[in-house]
């Protein structure tokens, strides 16, 4: 076997020189000869043999690549040619002659002609199986596609071609073939939605000869083929010549967004420490918030919410730090110890799926003492919720799980649970090109006092991290400041926060400024892979943007400084490394504090960075159009600077270093052999002196109309180029470069299938299977490219890193994309895509370069020496390389570049304006390889240098002249836009479009008051001239600009948006005819600043004009309809094909009009208006008292285009009609898409069932058959049976009965009814809800296991899309289906707690009703109505409610005329009512509603102590209902259970509003948040969600039938208001209804327990599945508890809460229903738990006796229940105990109340004395025992604790012996009894403590008895507290030592007094005796005074 090419010729070459081919297949390549100095042809005639082991499959891929060959460089692409095997291998030989693609994948002139052979063993020739690809159906309508090896041919090719552009080269066969298709050349035969728009080759010129047939097949003229808005549209680049224009213009970042945080700290366990009062805090930025204090335990449960409002940018709010740090002690006096703290950033929680951390524990750690380990866990929810995130609280998993710490950790995926302390050394070396800090007033002042001049800026540098700061030290007065210092950080590793920010300030006593800022995102300098490295950086240089570097005093954009925004100018760059090292804890020498260290670092050596070399930067203005009028007609000019080169305020010339090299030779001699060597002498001679030219000349600008003025360029174009050194790292560009492209292409492919899919065109999946192909081989191409010059010096560590982790990440990607590419099927194109789109985001990551190199490219527009504009470039973009993939994708490249302003002024409608669009050519590169820097432009040019004389080879031109000039005529066909911007109060727009091209404008006309204007108006733009070659023109037209505005009466028009166009070119020499011409509409997305404003559809072509004038063009038909004036209408060929519809509009009603000027809306009428017909509804004569219409249906033909996706919008507009025939506009609504209304006809066949026999449903419990549709036995041993289209909802009721059966099976005692009540019934579903949503997501996740294997096994036998016959293999597919869900639902039921008792359940949404059900709109749809200006919000995702002014009811239904006759003869057509038949009347009706709302969950807290006091208000029209009585005090999770009865008129009352309000006792009450809810449409769906169904008839109990309807009668109604025939009941316990038969059971109990015969059972089960009937049936709701978010209106889109309810609703002319049932919330339960203290052992010993030394301990229990110690009690003394025993025999006695179904204890308590009321706790039940050592004079040591959770607690020890410290340390694994179960239970308990290491260690044990009882019970048998009576225990026999102080209170005394208070008792007498002395002397001297002064 062997596959042979024979390579002929290659024909058409450009230029002369040396060429080689290369010819790969299977990855194997042969190079052919070098054929020298060839020129136009290249004769290779040389044959390649493949010898090959396995058959050629027909979708293999040859490819030749022709290169011009060259010794020196890389060999140079010419072309490729691609072509698929299929025909070589069905017919064995072929010769093929086709065109070349260039790297773009666009067509070149050159052709290559080969001819192949393929031998098989047996010599035949493989015949190709079923046409997978040729299956051409033969009207041939453009919708056949096949696979190109790059992209799906359908669309663009890869990056290259735009969305639509023509076929190409259409390969023309010497072999006479079936048709043009049959070669299967791959590269070019696009199918094309547009094709023949974006125009092509010359390789199109000779196609037109081909037969229509072919063409239409290659690039359809079929309508269906047009794409909607394409994204790609105008922004792929066609030819090489020019790049892809922006056209999201405002910055996003830098605007400050709403931000809500809300942490709720549950409980915290572990905390290191003795009986301590932990508090948490919760710190975000510089807002603290604390729990309440918790006494004594170091397991606190807290349950305590917080809220944090932000309102900033979103790099600020993600950047801040959230920190959890737990307190010990804290009160108003003291700040308490810290105990540990936790911190991550908030970016960090945002990244997390969903935005939050849901029960997960943070572990705490000691900033101070980084050797101590964990010092406990806190579990806490964090959630982060930004303007339009919905948060979806997750389903809290049962409380076992979450007692597992370990594997719930507060970090991110993938953070390993055990982290370490790290350093993270910052090291600071130098920075250069500072800006002069100070204004010229203060320098010279300065210059006057000092007398000298200094640099005037004293920078330092400030690093933030995690939190910490470190600054480095000042250096005084210097531009080019040298620090060498580093920056230590200690943090954990990995840290849980994302950046670092590096800041150069200027240190001034004044105002200490920013200089600038970068920030470093750690993620991209490190990588955690298991290959992975450390973060690592540099040495590096990193450059700064911020504000320009004119010096005020007040900057103006001072926050670009500091980081926030993009910045408008280079500032300075900064020398930094960082480095990581994690810490061994263990070593002694350790440094163990946290605090940021500074010190000093060795120099760093020039060479470091990289060699410094010089780089030339090229510049030319082509066009400078499009100035803002504001700007004023002052000359202006252009200045590009590259770092502080070309700036002219400090321009730098050469840097000193290399200035310093010059002199001091050293590498001097280098460079100049370099440059000798490198080009002609002059260049080197000429090199050392040759200036900038930085900026352009400044020139007048001319007017082009009332908004822009242009720059008069013409043919003369103004050049810049600038010399500037840098350290050279090109090849860190590079990859990036090649990264970004392999992006740009994967986007670009990823656009094409969204489109595909979007807009509904066949063959998604092959076009995705190309865009995968395409991606695994430019990543192989990567790996290749990237992998070379390893050595450059500069090469930090990082480099390296991350080019092996790219490396290594894009050969995987190449991988997974091939293997991905087999998976793509038709089914799983979207799954498929969601992972490539993985890819995408991963590769945009990868090739963001974090070291940076050379700065970006500022382009400022300057004007009367103000800086007015600027664009910033990369300068990666614009970087040359020889090898194409390197190139930056805008280097020699014409750009159209858009100027805006700076700063903050760029922000909303300023920065939508575009300042001045320049088309600019750029060209960076190194000087050594500057030959090149033209070879981009548009030929035809004369450069025109600066100065004469020798050596100007050299010297760049400063202007280009161009001599070459075309002349074009420019055909704009403007058809119309749709879904404009509403920039009116009235909330329409006058929209009127004005186009740019070149420097000429033209505008439509304007149409008044719409926001879907249909122009259809053709502008011509006469005698435009063009400058350059034609055939390149033709390839690469410039764009055109389209900017849309509101006309206003007075002042200025207001911008609406923009977009960008590219038109088709024509040159003389073409045929105007098909494929290319005339060009079909199109698409255009509007933007407006960054959001969508909307579509344009519209068509331009640009035709040149030729010696022949404007005769030789195809001619324009003038106006044909008189009334439209002058104007041109769209011509025929490029219009739509229309066709006659008829729209049907159903009118119901108006709901909440608001005021419009004050004045109420009374006599309203609605229009309906499209493609300028339409219809008006009949007048409500009252609104007040009827808002509905009086004729319900009307209708209006219309002519619309055949295409579905160019159907014009059609608008709904209210007017009110006043008085003496005045119109006001209430508000309006533009319906888009009429595609949902377009009506079709039932399909008979299908829907009918083609049975002729009825369905039995078997509905039996006892067989384990699920409900069918059809049931179909496979075989008789399994139960499995096929279930045909099984829904969600109905599988969630299936895995209930399934539970139930489960249920059964057991013999659970069946649970007393009378025990039961709604509210067990609730709990239950909980509970079912909890265990499908896991099973669910099992069965996801089993679901892609198997389809993996599907796949894999696929591959092996059969081809993609080629599926099996349809009978055969579905049914063993959905038996392995059945079988594994069975097993799962054994995981389920069985593994799982005891079975669950059978309860029956309701449905719990966990969402609103409205989201699974379409919103009841499934014949009433609701139309918004909107008035005023439209917000300009950067979501779109938020509808703005304050513009909605009220709602149209109502609906449309569009046809096709004529319609069949079948539907209008059918029995009971009322023609009044057209399609819109058997609709209720919509006449007023009274209705009961009855609402029930159970509770809330996570409310925003309103009060200061972030708690509320939440009360229901419910509103319905006039009507209010303030439950304001029962508020409920303190709680954010409030449960109301409390029913609402409240009357109702529909239509005038039907939006109910549930509010909950705060209570306060001062001031008035606050909304915390509100839900609306539209009962009518309820009312009269479909669905029946007035009262939801039961899932169990019962007539008493619990679950009794709510609806005063029994089933019976519902059943009949339905059947009855359907046309069916039914229901029939038949013995046995059957009912047929239509053609289906459902069993079920017929007998019910009645509350004496009697059984009764009754149908009720059947037809319930009918009502359940009536989804299953034919042509009518549609689920109705079950009965059913619905979560609803609450809302409030000054906080929109941010979720405030949720609340549980439902609502039932009666009408009035039927009878009532009974009471509502009772779901008042359950009292808790009082009980009381008996604790008998008999005996402790082992206590640990903490006395000395002071005579004989031995240790003895006084003994007593402390216990408690309740939260805190507020109850705690204590046993008696058991004193002086020498072995750790003691005897008590003492009672405890707590009573409690307790809630059974939530395992809670309820305590109500004030919590101040100045609490105004009691509030409500929920704790956990948990017995705490403490052991203490009593002493008389100090306070009590605290010796051991246990607590146990009365749930599960591990049962006691037999014996003390057998009682160990296991029984705390692994609870988890013994097993575990609840006291509610086992009543009474006695054993021995271990106390334990931690000792000084931290590690728990026994200090005691304790024998003691728990008895429970209820309240009842224990009044029946009471017992004493303590030993007391009634029932008293007997006393303790303790030893004699114990009872020292009774016995023999002398012997104790003198104990006391000789052992511990001797000396005190010494010196407390001999202080006696000194005072009585000194009394005496005072007493006595008196008198023996006298007697010596008598002499006595």
């Amino acid at each position: 076997m062997a596959l042979v090419v024979y390579l002929r010729t290659v024909t058409e070459l450009r230029g002369k020189g040396d060429r080689i081919a290369k010819v790969t297949f299977r990855g194997l390549s042969f190079f052919s000869r070098v054929l020298e100095n060839c020129e136009d042809e290249a004769r290779f005639e040389q044959a390649f043999r493949w010898p090959i082991g396995s058959q050629v499959d027909g979708d293999e891929m040859l490819e030749i690549q022709v290169f011009n060959y060259s010794k020196v460089f890389t060999n140079r692409l010419i072309g490729t040619f691609r072509m698929v095997l299929q025909k070589v291998v069905e017919e064995g030989h072929l010769e093929v002659s086709d065109t070349l693609i260039d790297d773009n994948n666009t067509a070149i002139r050159t052709s290559i002609s080969i001819e192949i052979k393929y031998q098989t063993m047996d010599g035949s020739v493989k015949v190709w199986s079923d046409g997978e690809f040729l299956d051409i159906p033969d009207d041939c309508d453009g919708t056949f596609q096949f696979e190109t090896d790059s992209l799906l041919s359908g669309r663009s090719q890869s990056s290259g071609t735009s969305p639509g552009r023509s076929i190409h080269g259409i390969p023309t066969f010497r072999k006479t073939g079936k048709g043009v298709f049959s070669a299967m050349k791959l590269g070019k035969t696009r199918v094309s939605k547009d094709d023949h728009k974006k125009g092509d080759d010359a390789a199109i010129l000779d196609a037109e000869d081909l037969d229509r047939k072919a063409m239409r097949l290659g690039g359809g003229l079929d309508p269906d083929t047009i794409s909607l808005a394409s994204v790609t549209a105008v922004t792929t680049n066609v030819s090489n010549k020019r790049s892809k224009p922006d056209i999201k213009m405002e910055p996003s970042s830098g605007r400050p967004v709403d931000y809500q945080i809300s942490v709720t700290v549950i409980e915290a366990r572990q905390l290191i420490g003795l009986n301590m009062d932990p508090v948490v805090c919760v710190e975000i930025g510089e807002e603290k918030k604390y729990t309440s204090m918790k006494e004594s335990t170091n397991c606190p449960y807290y349950n305590e919410y917080f809220v944090f409002d932000f309102h900033v940018p979103p790099d600020v709010m993600f950047d801040k730090i959230l920190k959890i740090s737990v307190i010990h002690s804290k009160n108003l006096l003291r700040s308490g110890t810290l105990v540990g703290t936790f911190k991550l950033d908030v970016g960090t929680v945002y990244s997390q799926p969903e935005h939050q951390f849901h029960h997960k524990w943070a572990m705490l750690s000691d900033p101070d003492d980084i050797t101590a380990g964990c010092k406990g866990y806190v579990k806490c929810d964090i959630a982060v919720v930004g303007k339009g995130d919905n948060i979806k609280t997750p389903h809290k998993a049962n409380e076992t799980d979450e007692d597992d710490i370990e594997g719930n950790l507060l970090l991110p995926e993938g953070v390993p649970s055990e982290r370490q302390w790290a350093r993270f050394y910052v090291k600071i070396y130098r920075a250069e090109g500072l800006p002069k800090m100070n204004t010229s007033i203060m320098a010279n002042m300065k210059k006057a006092f000092i007398g000298e001049n200094r640099d005037l800026v004293d920078p330092y540098v400030l690093v933030q991290f995690a939190g910490q700061k470190g600054k480095t030290s000042v250096q005084k007065s210097s531009y080019e400041p040298i620090w060498n210092e580093q920056v230590i950080f200690t943090e954990m590793f990995p840290p849980l926060c994302r950046r670092l920010k590096v800041q150069i300030r200027d240190s001034d006593k004044v105002n200490d400024v920013a200089i600038g800022t970068h920030f470093i995102d750690l993620r991209k300098i490190a990588n955690d892979g298991d290959k992975g490295f450390l973060p690592t950086m540099g040495p590096a240089w990193v450059n700064m943007y911020g504000s320009t570097r004119n010096y005020t005093l007040m900057d103006e954009h001072q926050d670009l400084n500091e980081g926030l925004g993009e910045g408008v100018s280079f500032r300075a760059r900064l020398l930094i490394s960082i480095a990581v090292e994690i810490l061994d804890t263990s070593s002694t020498e350790i440094m163990s504090s946290t605090e940021v260290q500074i010190e000093q670092v060795s120099n760093m050596s020039e060479s470091a960075t990289g060699k410094m070399e010089e780089f030339f930067l090229f510049g030319s203005f082509l066009e400078a159009t499009m100035i803002d009028r504001k700007i004023g007609d002052k000359p202006i000019s252009f200045e590009v600077t590259i770092g502080n080169y070309g700036n002219q305020i400090d321009g730098v010339s050469k840097p000193a270093s290399a200035k310093k090299k010059k002199e001091g030779g050293g590498e001097s001699e280098e460079e100049e052999t370099e440059l000798i060597h490198n080009s002609s002498d002059e260049e080197a001679e000429d090199d050392g002196d040759l200036t900038s030219v930085p900026s352009t000349p400044p020139m007048k600008p001319v007017i082009t109309d009332r908004n822009y003025f242009h720059l008069p360029y013409f043919e003369k174009k103004p050049c810049i180029y600038i010399k500037s050194w840098w350290q050279d790292q090109r090849r860190r560009l590079y990859n990036s470069n090649i990264m970004d492209k392999i992006a740009d292409k994967l986007e670009e492919g990823l656009n094409d299938v969204q489109e595909i899919i979007k807009t509904e065109k066949a063959y998604p999946e092959r076009r995705l299977r190309g865009v995968l192909e395409e991606l695994s081989t430019s990543c192989s191409r990567f790996v290749t490219l990237a992998n070379k010059d390893q050595n450059l010096s500069g090469r930090t560590k990082l480099d390296k890193e991350r080019l092996k982790s790219c490396m290594r990440e894009l050969e995987s990607m190449g991988q997974q994309s091939k293997t991905i590419r087999s998976q793509v099927k038709r089914n799983t194109v979207r799954d498929k895509l969601k992972l490539v789109f993985n890819f995408l985001h991963r590769l945009r990551f990868l090739a963001d370069e974090p070291q940076h190199s050379i700065p970006d490219v500022f382009i400022w527009m300057i004007s009367n020496n103000k800086r007015i504009a600027y664009a910033r470039i990369p300068s990666k973009d614009i970087l040359y390389s020889i090898v194409d993939e390197e190139m930056g994708k805008d280097c020699g490249k014409v750009k159209a570049v858009f100027l805006r302003l700076p700063g903050k002024k760029g922000f909303g409608s300023a920065g939508w304006t575009v300042q001045a669009k320049l088309e600019m050519y750029l060209w960076l590169g190194m000087n050594k390889q500057r030959k090149d820097f033209l070879s981009g432009l548009p030929s035809g040019f004369e450069e025109s240098k600066a100065m004469k004389g020798t050596g100007i080879q050299a010297v760049p031109p400063i202007s280009l002249v161009y001599n070459m000039k075309q002349v074009f005529q420019l055909r704009a066909h403007m058809y119309q836009a749709r879904s404009l911007f509403a920039a009116d109060s009235s909330g329409l727009s006058d929209p009127f479009a004005r186009v740019f091209f070149s420097t000429h404008s033209q505008v439509t006309e304007v149409l008044s008051e719409t926001l879907c204007p249909t122009w259809d108006q053709l502008l011509v733009f006469d005698n435009v001239e063009l400058y350059g070659e034609a055939g390149e023109l033709r390839d690469d037209p410039p764009i055109i600009v389209i900017e849309l505005y509101d006309q206003d009466t007075v002042g200025k028009a207001e911008f609406i948006g923009r977009t960008f166009a590219k038109p088709l070119t024509k040159m003389v020499d073409e045929h105007y005819g098909p494929p290319r011409f005339p060009p079909q509409l199109e698409y255009y997305q509007i933007y407006r600043g960054n959001c969508a404003a909307g579509d344009l559809l519209a068509a331009f072509e640009l035709l040149q004009i030729g010696p022949a004038g404007r005769a030789a063009l195809p001619p324009i038909d003038g106006p044909t309809d008189s009334d439209r004036g002058p104007l041109l209408p769209v011509p025929l060929g490029i219009r739509p094909v229309l066709s006659r519809y008829r729209i049907e509009v159903l009118f119901w009603g108006l709901r909440d009009l608001k005021r419009i000027n004050l004045a109420q809306v009374d006599r309203p009428r609605v229009d309906i208006e499209c493609a300028g017909k339409g219809v008006q509804s009949a007048l409500i004569q009252n609104y007040k008292k009827n808002p509905n219409f009086s004729t319900l249906v009307k209708w209006f033909e219309v002519d619309l285009p055949e295409n579905e996706l160019l159907h014009p919008p059609l608008n709904i507009r209210v007017v009110d009609c006043r008085a003496f025939g005045r119109y006001t506009l209430v508000g309006s609504h533009a319906v888009t898409s009429l595609r949902k209304f377009i009506y079709s006809p039932p399909d008979k066949t299908a829907n009918n069932w083609a049975h002729t026999g009825d369905i039995v449903v078997n509905m039996d419990p006892e067989p384990n058959i699920k409900k069918m549709d059809t049931v179909v036995k496979i075989d008789a041993t399994t139960d499995a049976v096929v279930k045909v289209d099984l829904n969600d909802g109905e599988k969630e009721k299936e895995k209930k009965k399934k539970k139930k059966k489960k249920g059964e099976e057991v013999d659970e005692e069946e649970p007393d009814e009378s025990m039961l009540d709604w509210w067990s019934k609730y709990f239950a579903s909980i509970e079912t809800m909890m265990e499908t949503l896991r099973a669910q997501e099992a069965a996801l996740a089993e679901a892609e296991e198997r389809e993996d294997l599907e796949i894999a096994a696929e591959s092996a036998e059969i081809k993609a899309d080629d599926f099996p016959m349809k009978g055969t293999k579905p049914k063993e597919k959905n038996k392995d289906k059945k079988s594994s869900k069975d097993k799962k639902k054994n995981h389920d039921g069985t593994e799982k707690r005891p079975p669950k008792p059978k309860v029956d359940e309701l449905m719990v949404y966990n969402k609103e009703l409205e989201s699974e059900f379409g919103s009841f709109e499934d014949w009433l749809h609701t139309f918004n109505l909107y008035r005023g200006k439209a917000g300009d919000d950067i979501d779109h995702n938020v509808v703005d409610d304050d513009r909605i002014v009220g709602r149209f009811k109502g609906s449309l239904c569009m046809y096709k005329l004529p319609l069949s006759e079948e539907i209008t003869r059918e029995a009971g057509f009322d023609p009044n009512m057209g399609m819109f038949q058997s609709i209720p009347h919509n006449d007023p009706i009274n209705v009961l509603i009855r609402i029930y709302i159970i509770r809330a969950t996570d409310l925003h807290p309103a009060d200061i102590n972030g708690k509320a006091d939440p009360y229901i208000v419910i509103r319905l029209g006039k009507s209010e209902i303030r439950d304001k009585e029962s508020y409920i005090s303190k709680q954010l999770n409030p449960v109301f259970g409390k029913s609402f009865d409240i009357e109702a008129t529909f239509p005038m009352e039907s939006m109910l509003t549930v509010a909950v309000y705060d209570w306060d006792l001062v001031g008035t009450d606050d909304l915390i948040g509100e839900t609306k809810i539209d009962l009518e449409n309820r009312y009269y769906s479909k669905h029946r969600a007035t009262c939801g169904i039961a899932s169990n008839y019962s007539v008493h109990g619990y679950n009794a039938w709510r609806d005063p309807q029994k089933p019976t009668q519902i059943l009949v109604k339905l059947c009855k208001e359907g046309k069916l025939d039914g229901p029939h009941y038949g013995p046995g316990g059957k009912v047929k209804v239509g053609n289906r038969i459902f069993l079920g059971s017929t007998e019910i109990e009645d509350e004496s327990g009697l059984k009764k015969q009754t149908e009720e059972h059947l037809a319930l089960t009918v009502l359940r599945h009536w989804e299953e009937i034919p042509r009518v049936g549609c689920k109705l709701i079950p009965e059913h508890v619905e979560t609803r978010p609450l809302l409030n209106p000054d906080k929109p889109g941010i979720e405030q809460g949720r609340i549980e309810m439902w609502v039932d609703m009666f009408p009035m002319d039927v009878p009532a229903p009974g009471p509502a049932i009772d779901i008042s919330p359950r009292k808790p339960k009082r009980y009381e738990l008996r604790v008998i203290i008999w005996n402790t052992d082992e206590v640990i010993l903490e006395d000395d006796d002071y005579f004989t030394g031995e240790k003895s301990s006084d003994i007593f229990v402390r216990g408690w229940l309740k939260g805190q110690q507020e109850d705690k009690q204590d046993t008696d003394v058991h004193y002086h105990s020498l072995t750790g025993e003691g005897n008590f025999n003492w009672r405890f006695v707590f009573p409690f109340d307790y809630l059974m179904a939530e395992e809670k204890i309820v305590i109500s308590k004030k919590e101040s004395m100045f609490s105004w009321d009691e509030t409500e706790y929920k704790i956990p039940a948990r017995l705490t025992l403490q052991v203490w050592d009593a002493d008389h004079f100090s306070a009590d040591d605290f010796l051991g604790a246990i607590e146990l959770d009365l749930n599960k607690f591990p049962r006691g020890a037999k014996t003390a012996k057998q009682c160990s410290l296991g029984m705390v340390l692994k609870e988890h694994e013994l097993p575990t009894i609840s006291i509610f179960k086992q009543k009474r239970v006695k054993g021995w308990w271990p106390f334990v403590a931690r000792d000084e290491n931290d590690e728990f260690e026994l200090t005691g044990k304790v024998e003691a008895e728990l008895h429970l009882l209820t309240a009842e019970e224990a009044e029946k048998n009471p017992v004493g507290l303590g030993r007391n009576e009634p029932e008293p225990l007997e006393k303790p026999n303790r030893p004699d030592t114990t009872f020292l102080w009774f016995l023999s209170p002398l012997k104790a005394i003198r104990y006391l007094i000789c052992n511990r208070y001797k000396w005190l008792i010494i010196k407390i007498v001999l202080a006696l005796l000194l005072l009585i002395m000194v009394g005496l002397f005072l007493y006595s001297m008196p008198g023996y005074l006298v007697k010596k002064l008598l002499g006595a």
